[in-house]
């Protein structure tokens, strides 16, 4: 498919350290912008967000926008989600993710960089431990379970009962089930006497396996390394430094045992004679993009460290690093984004918001199409028989699109279906609906386009959140809604839209016993959504 080229907004011209932009009306037309700047600039966009919802929503939205463009990935790299110095970690897919990031940037060629504010300000690993700590497993290659087994314990793996996680391992016979860091699914590494005879992706829930593989790169296991080395090193420092109970100390009898305490991330300084910090695992030229409040979320974030460092730091058995060994401080970001050319966007009320460059977008109405007050589809009639250009509605899901379909065609509208954004700029219609899962419809003077979404269509919803990738409900949470529905009653899975909700029942699935929510569609076909699932109810 063949794509048209549009304006991008102004870069850094040769010879100046700055642009700047006006925010735009919605952040979904920032991330337009962003996108096409991408287009625009030979080397990957640094998009430094405000916070982590700010971060979640722009990576969504630019995945929409850009269609999976593959010269043009985005690559989220997420905070940890937790509050300085936690007594406990991550959870084993953000620390897969981050690793995958970190292990991909320096080959980046172009694309985006999406990071909260407070996530940049982290000390890292250096590269030399999450590029030089990665190894291989092949077909054919020999392999000693044993010592493998202690490698990946090494590397900071979890050796479990069964594998679930990113960074679960177990062995079973001539079996090796891993779950690598950054992959999406668990692996079965299957021995015929020494030699790996075959990898196989499988799925954890039913263990039932999958496609086979030839090869696979595995990450470390963690952000620090818990090879003995290492940790003689966290432990000799440990007791140099602080005055710490070492008896007493749960944090140090762990790593003594050679186990990650909850929260060893917090201590990651003590695992490396030197860190790093995003910026180093960056390309040459990339381009920084500071969003709207993201130095004055840097100052409060580094306020609150040092307000949770001055609570926490007597205590004799769990010793704190000063956040000035954790994180950059916001002085320290001014210096390093001040040493190469860089985009600011400024909100409306900025000092100098008259220097600023107007992006060139317009803020929407609301359009209701259910209005109580006049006939239905009235305002968003008007809309289309007014609007200078093209206009897309944009459906978070199948099953969404369904519903506003009946919804249109209520009020007479009969938009015709395309694929998703990027098929709808590629074609000429002048009204469609799509899937185009985004945080906000907004309205382009050049290409002449308005993305409408469900908050513009239902604006009596606009404070609700919308539910994004990584921000599904808790399935327990799901359950007990479900245990409110009465059997036949109406229900939307958001990849087969809507059917009839039938009960939860109990299936063996590939030998495994689980837990399903049953939905019965047209024809009297079932679908059957693990309870792992639920989070696409």
């Amino acid at each position: 498919m063949s794509r048209t080229s549009y304006p991008a907004p102004p870069l850094p011209r040769a010879g100046q350290l700055r642009a700047w932009w006006r925010a735009p009306a919605s952040p979904t037309a920032l991330a337009w912008y962003l996108s096409q700047a991408a287009r625009a600039h030979d080397a990957p966009l640094l998009v430094i967000a405000r916070d982590n919802h700010g971060a979640n929503q722009l990576e969504a939205d630019l995945q929409t926008l850009l269609g999976g463009d593959p010269a043009l990935p985005v690559v989220a790299f997420p905070d940890w989600e937790t509050l300085p110095y936690d007594r406990f970690s991550p959870h084993p897919d953000i620390i897969s993710q981050r690793l995958s990031a970190l292990h991909r940037l320096p080959a980046l060629k172009r694309g985006l960089v999406i990071v909260p504010v407070q996530t940049l300000l982290q000390q890292l690993a250096p590269r030399s431990y999450v590029i030089g700590g990665s190894f291989d497993l092949k077909v054919g290659q020999r392999l000693d379970l044993e010592a493998e087994k202690r490698r990946l314990e090494s590397a900071g793996y979890r050796n479990v009962p069964q594998v679930m996680d990113p960074g679960d391992f177990a062995v079973r016979g001539g079996l090796l089930d891993v779950f690598p860091m950054g992959a999406d699914e668990p692996l079965r590494v299957e021995l015929l006497d020494e030699d790996i005879d075959s990898i196989r992706a499988f799925d954890p829930e039913s263990q039932r396996s999958l496609d086979k593989v030839e090869a696979v790169h595995m990450l470390p296991g963690r952000e620090v390394p818990m090879d003995e080395a290492s940790i003689a090193r966290v432990l000799a420092t440990l007791r140099e430094r602080f005055d710490v109970d070492t008896r007493r100390s749960s944090l140090y009898q762990d790593l003594k045992s050679g186990l990650a305490p909850a929260g060893v991330e917090y201590y990651l300084p003590l695992f490396f004679e030197r860190t790093a910090t995003l910026f180093d695992y960056l390309p040459d030229g990339s381009l920084p993009v500071v969003c709207t409040g993201a130095y004055e979320a840097a100052v409060a974030f580094w306020a609150q460290t040092g307000d949770r460092y001055e609570q926490r730091r007597h205590d004799v058995e769990r010793p704190l690093l000063p956040p000035s060994a954790l994180y950059l401080s916001p002085e320290l970001l001014r210096e390093r984004l001040n040493d190469a050319p860089r985009i600011e966007v400024w909100s409306a009320d900025h000092a100098r918001i008259a220097d600023a460059h107007a992006l060139g977008d317009q803020p929407l109405p609301p359009l209701p199409v259910a209005a109580r007050e006049a006939p239905a589809g009235d305002a968003l009639k008007s809309f289309l028989g007014h609007y200078p250009g093209r206009v897309l509605i944009a459906a978070d899901s199948p099953g969404r699109r369904e519903a506003l379909l009946e919804v249109l065609q209520a009020a007479e509208l009969k938009p015709p279906v395309v694929a998703d954004l990027p098929s709808f700029l590629a074609g000429d219609a002048r009204f469609a609906i799509a899937v185009a899962p985004l945080e906000d419809g907004f309205a382009l003077d050049d290409p002449r386009i308005a993305v409408l979404t469900e908050r513009q269509l239902f604006p009596e919803r606009a404070g609700s959140t919308r539910r994004t990738r990584r921000a599904g409900r808790e399935p327990e949470a799901i359950i007990r809604d479900l245990g409110e529905l009465t059997e036949g009653a109406p229900i939307v899975h958001e990849d087969h839209g809507v059917g009839r909700y039938r009960g939860l029942i109990a299936m063996d699935v590939g030998g495994m016993p689980g837990e399903f929510l049953e939905i019965e569609y047209a024809k009297g076909d079932r679908l059957y959504v693990p309870v792992a699932q639920l989070h696409l109810i």
